[in-house]
């Protein structure tokens, strides 16, 4: 199974498993509270009905007056103060409830209106986000450089420990000042701002709802909005540092995979056509049947050598691959350090092996180097690969395709 598809799978079970963590949670803390408050309520309506002789009918209408009023208490809700609000809600997908749309026409258009507006507002985010991410970046570069420090780039810790401290220092001001403004408790305001922020929306606290206040205390619903867009911008930046990093994820495997296929069908094919001429160490008939001349030899057994040479030569990319797929945090280092990682180094070493083929028959006529008993002879000006820089199990790879082997008895 693909590594993407155990990713997936993983986060699937995960989320469940949460799912249930929580419902479990929220059971314990909260089930007991919702009976004891429906049977007050009950109490306090069967109170009203023998205080008032109000019979079922009549309570009820009672009831449906009083929920209908709910959204008026705020006083006036479409106007152009209010009207923003609503627009902000929704385009946010914070959604209050507080107020909602009667008309069939105010319906249709805020359908249409969200539809375009959401994925709108969710980029607009991003990009302001990633934008913020950069410029804290520089400046925390430049001031590590001004403290004279020796490492001076910044690294993935340190963002986030910044984006960390921004977010609660988001919550905490909105919760200072609306706890002013509305009266709430600090836990309560911290909760409203948290509620908002994450574009949750619960409806349960709702700013801007008492003594009229889109009507008469502007600077107060100016603060709002503007606190409303900031925090969101903070908490995307944010977002944008953590959650999407681990969402580029499957497509970094995506790409790296088709690197890896096509390094493997490129190099399959520069293989079936190299020239490998191969002398056996002793006089042994296995050796002399697993290992022909080259290409045009007499009967036949140029062909099984070029057969010989590409599989061997796809053995030895497949161990390759095999140990930079078990290297693949290499992918992810930062771009000054890429040039030591294998997916950089095996285009570049393979890039130039076609040069080093054109120039094989160069050594048709040279003795074996004597410092080489596998009979792998290479050009001087290219002693190593870098593959053997990185992996020691992995020999010469330019020697096997380039110079011409003589194969051990062994195999």
């Amino acid at each position: 199974m693909k590594r993407q598809n155990l990713r997936t799978l993983a986060l699937i079970i995960c989320t469940f498993v949460y799912l249930l963590v929580g419902a479990a949670v929220f059971d314990v803390l909260e089930s007991t509270n919702e009976t004891d408050q429906k049977s007050k309520v009950l109490k306090r309506k069967e109170t009203l009905n023998d205080k008032y002789q109000f019979n079922n009918t009549d309570f009820s209408e009672i009831e449906e007056v009083v929920l209908q009023l709910k959204p008026h208490k705020g006083g006036v809700q479409w106007k152009f103060a209010g009207s923003f609000y609503f627009a902000i809600t929704v385009i946010t997908t914070i959604g209050y409830g507080h107020a909602a749309p009667s008309t069939d026409g105010g319906k249709v258009f805020c359908m249409l209106y969200a539809l375009l507006g959401i994925p709108l507002t969710l980029v607009m985010f991003q990009s302001l986000g990633e934008r913020i991410n950069t410029l804290v970046r520089y400046l925390l570069h430049r001031l590590k450089k001004c403290a004279g420090l020796r490492r001076t780039e910044v690294s993935m810790a340190n963002m986030v420990a910044i984006g960390f401290i921004s977010c609660m220092s988001t919550l905490c001001v909105g919760a200072l000042s609306f706890s002013y403004f509305e009266g709430w408790s600090f836990f309560h305001a911290y909760y409203y701002c948290f509620i908002t922020l994450t574009t949750i929306g619960f409806g349960d606290y709702v700013a801007l709802q008492s003594h009229e206040a889109l009507q008469n205390n502007p600077k107060y619903v100016a603060f709002s909005f503007i606190y409303i867009l900031t925090g969101l911008t903070v908490i995307g930046a944010f977002l944008n540092l953590v959650v999407l990093r681990f969402m580029t994820m499957n497509a970094e495997d995506e790409r790296r995979d088709a690197e890896q296929r096509a390094l493997l069908s490129r190099n399959g094919q520069a293989g079936g056509h190299s020239h490998m001429h191969c002398v056996p160490d002793l006089p042994s008939s296995s050796a002399a049947s697993g290992c022909s001349g080259g290409i045009g030899a007499p009967g036949g057994g140029g062909n099984g050598g070029v057969g010989g040479a590409g599989r061997g030569l796809r053995n030895v990319y497949a161990e390759v691959l095999h140990f930079q797929s078990m290297c693949s945090c290499l992918w992810y280092k930062s771009r000054e350090k890429l040039q030591y990682s294998i997916p950089m180094i095996i285009p570049r070493d393979m890039s130039t092996s076609d040069t080093y083929m054109e120039h094989g028959e160069a050594f048709s006529s040279e003795p074996l180097h004597p410092l080489h008993s596998n009979g792998c002879v290479f050009s001087m000006h290219h002693p190593h690969s870098a593959i053997s820089s990185v992996s020691t199990g992995l020999h010469c790879l330019t020697p096997y395709r380039l110079g011409h082997c003589k194969r051990r008895s062994s195999i």
